[in-house]
């Protein structure tokens, strides 16, 4: 299957306007410092990963919330320009969209404070649309939980993949969605949380699989992935490319969105991974968050030199 032929992939959560800023040094403590850029753009896990998959010749579709302010009709303009189809964004009246004060330090890392509107982020009445067939895959985060588990179980009954991105978030949250998810691809910390206890990601992938029955995949950052299909067996381990990193902002998100691109596109597992592996790295190497997702032909490239080199 060609990224032309295939259906769309929906992807379900959040929506943000980020505004970060590249300090060197902030890891030091408190005190004053001067930017040495910024920019601020749309962002959020699912919409930066609509992006990605975007970028790499998906066809994407976005269900996040927004309030009817001003950042929300800019936050849709920014996404529809990436060629992301924002027709079942909601608006909610009275609401305040979602922002978020990022600072980058000078070795890539992060730290993110966000701040989510409860008006806004309130669990929706029902899907977007009842014809879920429509959609090759689904795609869900973790912050906007109630749509999530509508859009994973209307995925699966109606045949289609339903992928959580399992990052950071309460407990109960993430218990819920796995438990609906055909395909669970956890961060390291939100393995643990899972597993409710720290683990390496080699075992949260055989703990998970065990519980869960599905493909799992954990991310390590630059330790790679490490995987199992959904059949179980032995734990494989795919390395991440090396690079010189400048922002790790939006990397997971990254990969997330190729990875899921790349299986409706009828990729085998190791293969995706590496494809998304691929991306995430060259995201890491641009400042600014989603913007430093990379196209195909770039993606391609960097993973035969990294795999088949």
């Amino acid at each position: 299957m060609t990224p032309n032929s295939q259906k769309p992939i929906l992807f379900v959560g959040a929506l943000t306007e980020d505004s970060i800023f590249r300090v060197s040094g902030f890891a030091r403590g408190s005190g004053k410092f001067l930017a040495e850029v910024a920019t601020r753009n749309a962002a959020g896990m699912a919409s930066s990963a609509a992006t990605a998959a975007a970028r790499v010749g998906g066809r994407t579709a976005l269900w996040a919330s927004v309030g009817d302010d001003a950042a929300g009709k800019e936050l849709i303009r920014d996404l529809q320009a990436e060629g992301v189809d924002c027709g079942f964004v909601r608006t909610v009246e009275g609401g305040k969209s979602a922002r978020a004060i990022i600072i980058v330090d000078e070795t890539g890392e992060r730290w993110i404070v966000v701040d989510y509107d409860p008006v806004t982020q309130s669990p929706p009445s029902g899907l977007p649309t009842g014809d879920f067939s429509k959609f090759q895959a689904v795609m869900c985060d973790v912050r906007w939980p109630g749509a999530a588990a509508l859009a994973l179980d209307a995925a699966r009954a109606a045949g289609a993949m339903a992928i959580l991105d399992a990052d950071v978030a309460p407990r109960d949250v993430l218990l819920d969605l796995a438990g609906r998810a055909t395909h669970l691809i956890a961060s390291e910390p939100g393995a643990s949380i899972l597993c409710d206890r720290p683990i390496t990601p080699k075992e949260a992938v055989t703990a998970l699989n065990d519980k869960y029955g599905v493909v799992v995949c954990v991310t390590a950052g630059g330790d790679g992935t490490y995987w199992c299909p959904a059949e179980g067996g032995a734990v494989r381990h795919v390395p991440g490319p090396k690079v010189k990193v400048v922002d790790t902002l939006a990397a997971g998100d990254v990969f997330h969105g190729t990875i899921a691109q790349a299986l409706c596109e009828g990729q085998p597992m190791e293969d995706a991974i590496r494809f998304a592996s691929a991306a995430a790295a060259l995201k890491c190497t641009v400042f600014g968050g989603r913007l430093g997702a990379p196209g195909r032909e770039e993606t391609i490239k960097l993973m035969k030199e990294t795999y088949h080199g």
